[in-house]
């Protein structure tokens, strides 16, 4: 049996994500020097990303997300996208998908209205997951422990600790959330260092 890879579409994929940021700059009429102050990228780094010199990381496109206001999902769509998912509406939790692949790494906006997840139980299951806090405080069950997060921070972890998300507020909380199955780990830094 031979083994099944994508390395091509995911080399495309990652190839025009260089172009797009440089597209967004300078139609927003930026200079690096200027992103990179908004940002915490240094100049060095956004001239190498946008020059395709330079692989994008999760890391360094959520602030140019944060940054620009588009979706992740606008700056590493592929060319030619399938079929767009619908969302989903569950007990005041809004998630939509933002990666059209089945399996693997999968990646949502999730927005919970005021209350939203105040009263539910704790879930387990196979995997990790990170959560990005785009506005609004979340509240995180995590085991014994309770976070909250507020707008531009994270947590990631095991899903076989019981956990649940809620909105303690009254605003509704807009957040992105990766998951990813047993054994496969997102690699982040709790803090930027050095570019």
């Amino acid at each position: 049996m031979g083994r099944v890879s994508a390395p091509r579409d995911v080399s495309a994929v990652l190839d025009a994500v260089g172009p797009r940021l440089r597209r967004l700059r300078t139609a927003r009429g930026r200079t690096l020097a200027e992103v990179a102050a908004a940002t915490g990228i240094s100049a060095s780094t956004l001239s190498r990303l946008e020059s395709g010199g330079r692989r994008a990381t999760l890391e360094l496109l959520l602030p140019l997300v944060a940054h620009y206001e588009v979706s992740l999902d606008e700056l590493v769509a592929p060319p030619a996208p399938p079929r767009r998912r619908a969302s989903r509406t569950r007990h005041g939790v809004t998630s939509i998908p933002l990666t059209r692949a089945p399996g693997g790494l999968r990646a949502y906006k999730t927005v919970l209205a005021p209350g939203a997840g105040q009263d539910a139980e704790p879930q387990v299951h196979e995997g990790y997951e990170w959560l990005y806090v785009l506005s609004g405080v979340l509240r995180l069950r995590l085991g014994d422990a309770e976070l909250r997060l507020a707008s531009g921070q994270a947590a990631e972890f095991d899903t076989h600790v019981p956990h649940v998300v809620s909105n303690p507020g009254e605003v509704p909380v807009e957040l992105l959330s990766l998951f990813g199955p047993q054994g496969e780990r997102m690699h982040v830094r709790a803090r930027p260092r050095g570019r």
